[in-house]
């Protein structure tokens, strides 16, 4: 078992190897779930963000769109390996 130490602030710091077997990244947010007698449940939160998060996310300003047929050209010249 590990222990962690409640800083003068009332902080606690989860050791590398704990959120390595969470999988929990840099940024990423924790989910706390109060338990009974005082447990806690720590869970990594998944991105379950909605498709319209993504709109616009590649949109570079002084330059026009690209097309979806640009997109399949150069797909298909990545996977014939000319790119």
């Amino acid at each position: 078992m590990t222990m962690l130490t409640v800083t003068a602030k009332g902080q606690i710091t989860l050791r590398q190897e704990l959120l390595r077997h969470m999988q929990i990244a840099p940024g990423q947010q924790i989910d706390v779930a109060e338990m009974p007698d005082g447990e806690l449940r720590l869970r990594a939160v998944r991105n379950t963000g909605k498709i319209s998060d993504a709109f616009g996310m590649l949109k570079r300003s002084g330059r026009k769109p690209v097309s979806i047929e640009d997109m399949n050209e150069a797909i298909a010249a990545g996977w014939a390996g000319e790119r």
